[in-house]
């Protein structure tokens, strides 16, 4: 029995008679039935791909190379490799095409996206995909067909840029830790408040580090860690009263840097609270690489996802 596939927003369903596994890559034969419409009708290419079309029921009209080709029941025409043309239906009521591409190169896989994209509700009401779903479509598949005009290589780029402008954040782990997980959701367990491990951070910053930047190193893996003054004032303990800024001004490079890293605890052990608290963690959007390595929102989302991660393995230990 042939396998079928549908894709209404198309107006077709295609019924694969003979596949690239059947005939070892030499060709793939399927009969399109339906009226098409939206994308299938726009001026394609198929590279390097021969295509054979015998009207079985119905009209079909070809446009190639200038000239409208009109092939009734009976009747084949054949399209070059690398040529673009247009299929439109022809007459009344819906049509069936015998379409034979040598060789099979993608097509296959190219159907099969048509209809994952059908029942993924990815098509809008003109038979057109969505524009994530097209730009990823001719990212991946866009030598087994793929629009006459720009070229091939121009809409990749295209598609390319649209898919990273509009790819969500993606956190990723910093450190390289020589210990079985384990051990680190242990020491996690013990020491909750150290944002460095428990929100892996903001996605990672492409390039090499300039020179003379600060680099971070992992924070150490072995014995409790000591309760901070920000970690104690996180958990209930008062404020310490700020200090004024032309004598911290003058005070060593060392002490400033210490009460900044106090700073920087406390506002993690607060989004560690608001996480655990289950509110909602705001979302960044912006793509600006400062904006990402400060926003509160990103920050409180990966601990958001960090804890998710690690009550599992608590509560199975506890």
């Amino acid at each position: 029995m042939a396998k079928t596939i549908d894709v209404p927003e198309l107006g077709l369903r295609f019924e694969l008679l003979r596949t690239a596994a059947e005939t070892g890559g030499e060709l793939t034969q399927a009969d399109v039935v339906g009226r098409p419409r939206g994308l299938i009708t726009q001026s394609h290419v198929h590279v390097g791909q021969t295509e054979v079309h015998e009207v079985i029921e119905g009209t079909l009209i070809v446009k190639m190379g200038g000239r409208r080709h009109v092939v009734k029941a009976g009747e084949s025409i054949t399209i070059p490799p690398d040529t673009p043309h247009r299929q439109l239906p022809g007459g009344e009521g819906p049509g069936r095409v015998r379409v034979t591409l040598r060789p099979s190169g993608r097509i296959e896989e190219l159907l099969e996206r048509f209809g994952e994209l059908s029942r993924a509700k990815q098509f809008n009401r003109f038979g057109y995909p969505r524009p994530l779903a097209g730009a990823k479509l001719v990212a991946d598949l866009g030598e087994a067909g793929h629009a006459a005009r720009p070229s091939l290589r121009t809409q990749k780029r295209l598609a390319n840029l649209l898919l990273r402008t509009r790819r969500p954040y993606e956190f990723v782990d910093e450190w390289d830790v020589d210990a079985s997980p384990e051990t680190v959701f242990d020491v996690l367990l013990r020491r909750p408040h150290l944002p460095a491990v428990v929100a892996p951070g903001v996605p990672r910053r492409r390039g090499r580090r300039r020179a003379g930047g600060r680099q971070r190193h992992p924070p150490a893996l072995q014995g409790p860690a000591p309760v901070s003054p920000a970690h104690a004032h996180a958990h209930g303990a008062p404020r310490a009263p700020a200090r004024d800024r032309g004598r911290d001004r003058r005070r060593p490079a060392r002490a400033r840097a210490l009460d900044a890293r106090a700073a920087r605890e406390r506002r993690h052990a607060r989004a560690l609270r608001l996480a655990r608290a289950r509110r909602p963690a705001r979302c960044c959007a912006c793509s600006r690489r400062c904006c990402a390595r400060r926003c509160a929102g990103t920050t409180n989302w990966a601990i958001a996802r960090a804890i998710e991660g690690l009550e599992p393995y608590a509560r199975s230990r506890t």
